[in-house]
């Protein structure tokens, strides 16, 4: 048997014989560690936070007595973890979503319970199995695999996974080898291991073992470095950004279709021949594909005279199905050595959004909420779904993999689309329906981490911040002020090299967890 807890007294005192109010002190405890791993993130980046509220919560669940009790210490943690860390969402359900202050206070209630079901399901799984193995391999198992589900249920919602908090840390330089995932795992695996040796008075040695362990591969870290698996060439690509700082209520108004896209002209003219590429954010030009066509052809014109290749996202709507997309499109040069425009409407050098956001970008059930509430009814908020694996853009003679929006959160979507031929990661994004909060720095610093995972640079693109280009090292090069009509002028450094998480993503990580669990069932129902 593995982790038997502390012997208990027999002569319990008055607390002792009431261990519900015990349960619920421990509960809303982790639920304070929990809310603490919000200063890990963007824009606080304390990023050892999270190895002290794991460990507390490690301590809970080793000292729980039933697989229900470890249940609701993970579930506290969860509420904690993610009622703070993604209160930015209630911003764009409070003032775009037309609910009354009750109705999306619920709702957003409602989101925090669902995720907070994740890290509830880890603690159970670790106290079901905790006989079978020692508990710092069961519960890094657990929570790795539970993270891979809360990243796939309903498209998925992978915000706020732990090792994203590590982008300035030196565990680092584990992103080119094990990616984010792998990171998250360390961090588990070594409060895991260190929380043993703190509650059990008997077989400390293995416990012993795997902290030294643990500890020895977080030490390492700094050593990695020379294991990246890319390096620097000797090209530059010289990009520019434009943030328009279009107010969210104003985007689709019919009156401003034109000053927003006059906007983006004006802002963009002046430097539109010094730079190979520019990049207009999500949905810049708020007029539907179809009925842009005029300016469209316009700006293909002055792209290429400029000698350049502008990127845009645009709405394409076909009125014969019913069918809307959010898309990103080259308009300009498509190679370099190009003497003529090439957009026509319907061309393939386009990018089409595949993971939608709920609610935003489609409605489930739509038949039935739609007529509940505004917020399910909202502008933009019913498009069909582009394909998992789509080509590169190519723009100007330069391979890009584009992500709109939070598809940037889905490493495997932009490891499924990588080609030996890819030299920038794109995301462009509208992040203007959460206001002056918190979701627009954890946003970059998810982008940070993709550089980081593919040792690519990645140029982001948004309405009103943060618009932004990082090195693939994962380090900020230029970045724009948010709430601004501003430009960002870069000339970004290119890599050549593969690393070995563009090469195995979170197989060899997911397998392993896999097998971990496998086993522990196994020996749980042989014993």
């Amino acid at each position: 048997m593995f982790n038997t807890p502390e012997a208990r007294p027999s002569h319990s005192s008055a607390a002792d014989r009431r261990p519900g109010w015990r349960i619920i002190g421990k509960v809303g405890l982790l639920a304070l560690a929990g809310a603490s791993n919000t200063l890990a993130f963007a824009p606080y980046t304390l990023w050892w936070i999270p190895f002290v509220s794991l460990l507390l919560l490690c301590v809970y669940l080793q000292q729980s007595t039933s697989a229900k009790q470890a249940a609701w210490l993970g579930f506290g943690y969860g509420l904690g973890w993610f009622g703070v860390g993604i209160s930015w969402v209630h911003v764009s359900i409070d003032q775009f979503g037309g609910l009354p202050l009750i109705g999306s206070i619920a709702l957003m209630a409602l989101l925090v319970a669902y995720l907070a079901l994740f890290p509830a399901l880890a603690g159970y799984l670790s106290q079901k199995l905790r006989t079978a193995l020692p508990f710092p391999l069961i519960f890094a198992a657990s929570w790795v695999l539970i993270e891979w589900l809360r990243s796939v249920m309903l498209t998925g919602f992978p915000w706020l996974s732990l090792g994203y908090s590590q982008v300035d840390s030196p565990l680092r330089h584990w992103a080119p080898l094990i990616g984010e995932i792998g990171i998250s795992l360390l961090m588990v695996f070594a409060a895991a291991a260190l929380s043993s040796i703190l509650v059990l008075r008997t077989g400390r040695e293995p416990h012993l073992i795997f902290t030294g362990f643990a500890l020895s591969l977080l030490g390492i870290s700094p050593g990695l470095a020379g294991l990246k698996g890319w390096h620097y060439t000797e090209q530059n690509v010289p990009v520019l950004l434009v943030q328009g700082n279009i107010k969210q209520d104003l985007r689709w108004a019919p009156e401003q279709e034109w000053p927003t896209m006059l906007k983006y002209l004006d802002l963009t003219r002046p430097h539109l021949s010094s730079h190979q590429i520019v990049i207009w954010p999500e949905a810049a030009v708020p007029r539907l594909e179809p009925l842009a066509q005029d300016f469209l052809e316009n700006l293909d014109k002055s792209a290429l005279y400029s000698d350049t290749a502008v990127i845009t996202g645009i709405i394409d709507y076909r009125q014969q199905t019913g069918e809307a997309w959010n898309n990103l499109v080259v308009v300009g040069k498509q190679h370099a050595e190009d003497n003529s425009g090439h957009y026509v409407y319907g061309h393939s050098n386009r990018f089409s959004k595949h993971h939608l956001l709920p609610i935003g970008e489609f409605v489930p059930f739509e038949s039935l909420l739609r007529r509940l509430a505004p917020i399910f009814d909202l502008p933009m908020s019913s498009f069909s779904r582009g394909s998992y694996i789509q080509p590169n853009m190519l723009a100007n003679g330069y391979h890009l993999l584009p992500a709109i929006c939070f598809e940037i959160a889905f490493p495997a979507q932009i490891r499924a689309n990588m080609t030996a031929e890819t030299q920038l990661l794109l995301t462009v994004s509208n992040d203007a329906w959460f206001g002056d909060s918190i979701g627009p720095h954890q946003h970059l610093q998810i982008a940070q981490m993709r550089a980081l995972e593919f040792g690519k640079p990645v140029i982001r693109a948004t309405n009103n911040g943060i618009t932004a280009t990082i090195a693939a090292d994962g380090k900020i090069r230029q970045r724009a002020p948010q709430f601004t009509e501003a430009i960002v002028s870069d000339e970004i450094p290119l890599t050549t090299g593969t690393t070995l998480y563009s090469r195995w993503g979170n197989i060899p990580i997911f397998s392993i967890a896999g097998l971990i669990l496998v086993v522990a069932g196994w020996r749980r129902v042989r014993s």
